[in-house]
């Protein structure tokens, strides 16, 4: 995975200083009335309570606040009032961390291990090799195997030292993989030991106060409650929202999920990349080669199409009708956040919300708000292509990490994903358990995935990598699953249960399904009349491989009986 060139970069940055000269789109005022009116509009369409957003154009910020932050109270939002940001968090923390390699402390391409000696991941090879910038651009392949590693103030010494047999999901820097919490988290422990302090405290020091900020903070704890938005989630435009039951992230998603911040307060941070490094105030926060190096470092990204084609440090990258824009998005449980950076037009948009995230919420307002200012707006998720005949082979079979798997099938000629969600998930949400979809074919390699449910936007999924005619890995979500092996799952075994406790061993069997040993298949669970009965057909390398696996989730709620079986009689099928 090559950087594009550094020349390229600055050339570009050239060009986009003289925009106007050469002819680029005049940017007007925003209509903020007719803005609040139209957001108004859509909080009520989409049942959210509540939006800020700000506008940083040339320099000046512009932000406005629509609805409610509690709906029991129902104390309307303003410009003060402090959201969650999500994953928006990563930007704040890579721009923190690039601090320290502004002052020569870290190299981006020197191993962990020269800063954290005792790092090690079960991979002897990665354990040496993975640096700085495979965590910040989401190419390290570590699984997030941390563990519980509490709500102290070692809690990313603590993940660093779980990690130590954590596998890889993909060879280092072998594609892009996003990590959710992991990643940021090393990069944070690191910062701690060449800081000498704890994230929570460098991130004040080396940004929050630099930055003039009054209202962002890195723990839930430290935000000001009685300007803090209250979370919900929306599980159907009937009912509306719903208080969470999850107010905030644990402490372990800290430097890729935590900081509370403003609109306005996110658009000072955004204000330091169009402005090579320095802040509102006239603070050098980093020098203008680190924001080149952040926004110029760049692996792609297997689906182009959901986010932005490329992946640089702590930023997405964008192609929007040709133009180039840096984004990052973030969902805190219950609250949702959007950061775009459009450096040929000087604007940067911001805005957080105490439900969602939904996609097509956030591009019918942004829209609006670009187009008011006459810049450049989304483009829309591709269509799909009628004619393209593929292999639909290619495609099938399980793609899994732990604790989710997808099954990719092709029946009557359609192509399909299934996945199963966590029973915690799916009541939580009010949803099936079992979920499908049908993929509609853009390109070899990339699908349109619509749904029927109404709370549910479209997205755009990528399978690839084909090695001996099949794919290898399954992208959604930017999260990257790599294709099981099945090659040992040859023995078919039927366990034959008489049920104790019946909800106990459903609801067990439901997350075992999620989470079965790499190779395993699950073709058949089934139930007698009464519920005392059961009998599931595990498809697995050997008896006691299934029978560890079963006894483990549903051991307490049954008493199992475990026997080989003939692979067609198993499933009730004809032997011929």
């Amino acid at each position: 995975m090559g950087n594009f060139s550094l020349t390229a970069f600055e050339m570009q940055r050239s060009l986009f200083s003289l925009g106007k000269k050469r002819g680029a789109p005049m940017t007007r005022a925003l209509d903020v009335p007719r803005m609040r009116a139209r957001v108004s509009e859509l909080l009520a369409e989409y049942r959210i309570p509540s939006a800020v957003i700000g506008v940083l154009r040339d320099g000046e910020i512009t932000d406005f606040a629509v609805g409610v932050k509690n709906i029991s109270t129902r104390e309307p939002a303003t410009t003060d009032t402090i959201y969650q940001c999500g994953s928006v968090s990563k930007t704040w923390t890579a721009l923190a961390f690039m601090q320290l390699v502004d002052e020569g402390k870290v190299a981006l391409d020197e191993p962990v291990r020269t800063y954290l000696p005792d790092f090690r991941v079960a991979d002897p090879d990665v354990s040496a090799k993975v640096t700085p910038r495979h965590l910040l651009n989401h190419t390290n392949g570590i699984e997030e195997s941390y563990g519980d590693p509490g709500e102290d103030d070692d809690v990313y010494e603590r993940m660093v030292a779980n990690i130590a047999g954590a596998s890889q999901v993909h060879p280092l820097g072998h594609t892009h993989g996003y990590s959710a919490a992991l990643g940021y988290a090393i990069l944070a422990r690191i910062m701690e030991v060449i800081d000498g302090k704890r994230w929570d405290d460098i991130m004040k020091d080396r940004l929050f106060d630099p930055l003039g900020l009054t209202s962002t903070s890195s723990r839930h704890e430290h935000a000001d409650q009685n300007r803090a938005a209250t979370g919900y989630l929306i599980r159907s435009l009937e009912e509306g929202p719903i208080l969470s039951p999850l107010d905030h992230l644990p402490r372990s998603f800290g430097p890729g999920g935590n900081v509370n911040t403003t609109a306005r307060e996110l658009l000072t941070m955004a204000y330091v990349f169009l402005n090579e490094g320095k802040a509102p105030n006239g603070t050098r926060i980093v020098s203008p080669g680190i924001i080149r190096e952040m926004t110029e470092s760049r692996v792609p990204i297997p689906d182009p199409y959901m986010f932005g084609p490329e992946w640089a440090l702590g930023l997405i990258v964008c192609d929007w009708h040709g133009q180039t824009v840096y984004a990052h998005d973030g969902s805190a449980v219950s609250q949702s956040a959007r950061l775009r950076i459009l450096p040929e037009s000087n604007i940067a948009v911001s805005m957080l919300a105490n439900a969602g995230p939904r996609d097509s919420f956030y591009r019918k307002v942004f829209n609006e708000i670009l187009a008011d200012l006459g810049a450049v707006t989304i483009p829309d998720l591709p269509e799909p292509d009628p004619t393209l005949a593929l292999d639909l082979s290619r495609y099938e079979g399980s793609y899994e990490r732990p604790g989710t798997r997808y099954e990719v099938a092709a029946e009557h000629g359609k192509l399909h994903l299934r996945f199963t969600l966590n029973p915690m998930e799916a009541q939580l949400l009010d949803k099936p358990e079992q979920l499908d979809y049908e993929l509609l074919p853009i390109s070899e390699t990339h699908f349109l995935m619509p749904s029927n449910d109404p709370l549910e936007d479209p997205q755009t999924v990528a399978i690839y990598d084909f090695k001996n005619g099949a794919a290898q890995y399954l992208h959604l979500n930017c999260r990257v699953n790599p294709r099981v092996n099945e090659e040992g799952a040859t023995m078919h075994v039927m366990a034959v249960s008489t049920i104790s406790d019946t909800d106990g061993f459903w609801d067990c069997l439901k997350t075992a399904y999620g989470r079965l040993p790499k190779g395993a298949k699950w073709t058949l669970a089934v139930a007698s009349t009464d519920g005392t009965k059961a009998v599931n057909v595990i498809v697995h390398d050997s008896i006691d491989g299934v029978r560890t696996f079963f006894e483990d989730h549903a051991g307490a709620f049954a008493t199992t009986d475990y026997f080989e079986a003939d692979a067609s009689n198993a499933v009730g099928l004809p032997t011929t």
